[in-house]
């Protein structure tokens, strides 16, 4: 079934037929015949763009939230239905509870946005001299849909780690899952919509073919795609795309590579990790992952040592039914990536010899029928890669890898860009600068490398798990896209616009207070009032002090930090300093004494200090005072009925002296009560 236009919809004719890959029997049929793509990116553009843009990244955020939670609750039928996709228990934990993994990790970073829909970008830039004429850069929700093209290995983390990142930029999606494994997705989408959390518009999904969807894509969408780099190219070559000049977002699979260290040495804790990390990489999800290792990068002389220690790991993997104990490793997704697979193994070995496995039918252990799509891992050796080089552009996507050696780091680096451009790559190694060496001459070609040994281990994630607060992504063969990326990647579906104006002007569109715009005084002090009766732009202008010896000592005395330019008068040869001069911390503590309010009142406490600069010394005789000026409010939403009501507000503390010019700025951020403790 397919999710159009808010209702479900059951594509025209039979359609495809989606099968067990452990046992061959028919699950369904998928057809999206019938669909009016044109009018499903209507509809996503004019009814869920408007209701998600009009929310705040904050209000996203929680709706992240609660999706996650919700699908959370309901993980366990996700994995009775991934079964038959061919995942282990898991296989099937990194797809359905690393995909809602996604959700959560992008509702957090609500945090780092205003609670506005929009949001700025970088510091502002001084456009005049006498500073009444700045410029910023404003990110806006583009007003788009996401058209989201995925491969079969992952039919939920690959819909919920793209969805995730749009929804908290304000962006609709269409989600088209690659046919094969769309039940899988169907299901956690029915879930989604049948939880009514997301706005009617937000979400659609086509289960068969979208052939015909980008002849409808218009300026303001982001295409993204994830599968094979040939069919890749074809679509970001769509004339359509070229012509609205859409962003179009590959990634590709690649030939990633996991390379031992010169430094290792059989029977050491590196070398068990390096053999444990690539054995789980051939065999996770029966290696159809864009992230498996397909290389393996191993100092000649242990290329023997690294073959056996394999092989031996190899050779405990269960394969057979995901349902039986002791089962670790299941089938292909389909009997066609069989064929697939086993013709790519053909052409390998042409060049390079395999050393484990072979390509005959097995019997997987808890299947009665040869009707499911399994075979066994195979492991090729490469005595010479810098010759025989089809390793390093034939890839079958399946438990399939390559061994081969190398001379130095030079060579492995050499060899691991002859992938052209990949996903990720590993190093395993104890020596720090093997592991500068290689990361630094690799990382043109790759989009993540992680650097393996027994200090990081035990916690790592791995080597074939993207994060969601990192890229995930990589140069040319991988396609040269990019993926989640924490905050970077929620810019991906925003708009950035250079705004020019005057500070005040500018304060007002950003919603942050600029130096040099307008500050109001009101005779309250600013601690005396509750969040929401809290202006931006709003300021206090503090009475003064002069600074005097005594302070400097009393404050040496009271914080022991006792440096020669603060004491010692006669030392102050050589220095930019004419006399003896406050200290830094001085001056701030100062600043906070003239501007707090003792008395009880909203301000809660003080929560940091975000940024801080010493623009000018201070020394005795000086006058200084201090406005205080209210730069940006951040809503928190309570924890729990209990919790107090309250958000942050970040204040600017100019500290100037008796000629005006500033001596230190500072960002200040306090807990303030709200008015409304609902």
């Amino acid at each position: 079934m397919n999710y159009a236009l808010g209702q479900w919809t059951a594509g025209e004719g039979e359609g495809q037929a989606l099968i067990n890959a452990v046992n061959g029997s028919v699950i369904a049929n998928a057809s999206s015949k019938g669909l009016d793509f044109a009018l499903m990116l209507d509809y996503a553009r004019t009814k869920g763009g408007p209701a998600l843009s009009k929310m705040t990244f904050h209000e996203r955020g929680r709706m992240l939230k609660a999706l996650a939670m919700h699908l959370l609750s309901k993980k366990e039928g996700f994995y009775k239905i991934s079964w038959a996709t061919g995942a282990t228990r898991v296989d099937s934990w990194i797809d359905i509870e690393g995909g809602i993994g996604n959700l959560f990790a992008y509702a957090s970073l609500r945090r780092q946005f205003p609670d506005m829909p929009y949001t700025v970008e970088g510091d502002v830039a001084p456009l005049s001299k006498g500073g009444s004429f700045i410029g910023h850069h404003i990110c806006v929700p583009k007003e788009g849909v996401a058209i989201h093209i995925n491969a079969f290995n992952f039919p939920v983390w690959g819909m919920l780690e793209k969805i995730a990142v749009n929804f908290l930029a304000g962006v609709p999606a269409v989600v088209k899952p690659a046919t094969v494994t769309s039940f899988l997705t169907e299901a956690v989408v029915r879930e989604i919509i049948a939880s009514g959390i997301l706005p009617d518009g937000a979400l659609q999904l086509i289960c068969g073919s979208a052939n015909g969807i980008l002849d409808h894509v218009m300026s303001q969408d982001v295409v993204t795609f994830t599968g094979s780099a040939s069919t890749g190219k074809m679509l970001k070559s769509h004339p359509r795309i070229l012509e609205e000049a859409v962003h179009f977002n590959m990634e590709a699979d690649s030939l990633n590579c996991c390379v031992l260290g010169k430094d290792v040495m059989p029977g050491s804790a590196e070398f068990d990790i390096f053999i444990k990390e690539v054995q789980r990489e051939i065999t996770v999800k029966a290696g159809q992952k864009c992230t498996a290792v397909r290389r393996i990068m191993v100092p000649e002389n242990l290329v023997e040592d690294v073959q056996i220690a394999l092989g031996k790991r190899l050779a405990s993997t269960t394969i057979g039914d995901p349902n039986v104990e002791g089962v670790r490793m299941g089938p292909l997704a389909s009997n066609a990536q069989v064929t697939e697979v086993l013709a790519k193994i053909a052409e390998l070995s042409k060049t390079q010899e395999i050393i484990y496995g072979s390509t005959n039918a097995i019997t997987p252990m808890g299947v009665d029928t040869e009707r499911g799509a399994f075979i066994s891992p195979v492991l090729f050796l490469n005595k010479d890669p810098f010759k025989y080089t089809d390793c390093h552009h034939i890839e079958p996507f399946g438990p399939v890898s390559t061994i081969m050696p190398y001379k130095n780091t030079e060579d492995a680096v050499a060899l691991a860009k002859m992938g052209k451009g990949s996903l990720v790559c590993s190093i395993v190694t104890a020596d720090d600068k093997i592991a500068t060496e290689f990361v630094v001459g690799a990382a043109s070609m790759h989009g993540r490398i992680l650097v393996l040994n027994s200090d990081c281990a035990k916690e790592s994630t791995g080597h074939g798990s993207p994060m969601p607060m990192l890229t995930h992504g990589g140069p040319g063969r991988a396609g040269g896209g990019e993926e989640m990326g924490g905050k970077r990647g929620v810019f991906h579906y925003l708009q950035r616009t250079a705004i020019q104006g005057s500070p005040t002007t500018l304060s007002k569109i950003t919603g942050v207070y600029q130096r040099g715009g307008k500050q109001t005084e009101t005779p309250v002090h600013p601690f005396k009032k509750h969040f929401e009766e809290l202006e931006i732009g709003e300021t206090l202008i503090t009475h003064k002090h002069t600074v005097s010896e005594t302070d400097i000592t009393n404050f040496a005395n009271v914080s022991g930090d006792n440096f020669y330019a603060h004491m010692d008068a006669t030392s102050l040869e050589g220095t930019i300093f004419t006399q003896r001069v406050a200290h830094g911390y001085f001056v701030l503590s100062k600043a906070a004494g003239l501007f707090v309010d003792p008395k009880k009142g909203p301000v809660m406490l003080n929560y940091g200090l975000e940024e801080c600069r010493f623009t000018k010394p201070v020394y005795p005789g000086m006058t200084i005072g201090v406005k205080l000026t209210v730069k940006e409010k951040v809503d928190t939403e309570k924890k729990s009925e209990e919790d107090i009501a309250k958000g942050i507000v970040k204040w600017l503390v100019d500290v100037y002296d008796e000629t005006g010019e500033t001596v230190a700025i500072a960002t200040i951020l306090t807990m303030v009560k709200k008015l409304n403790q609902q």
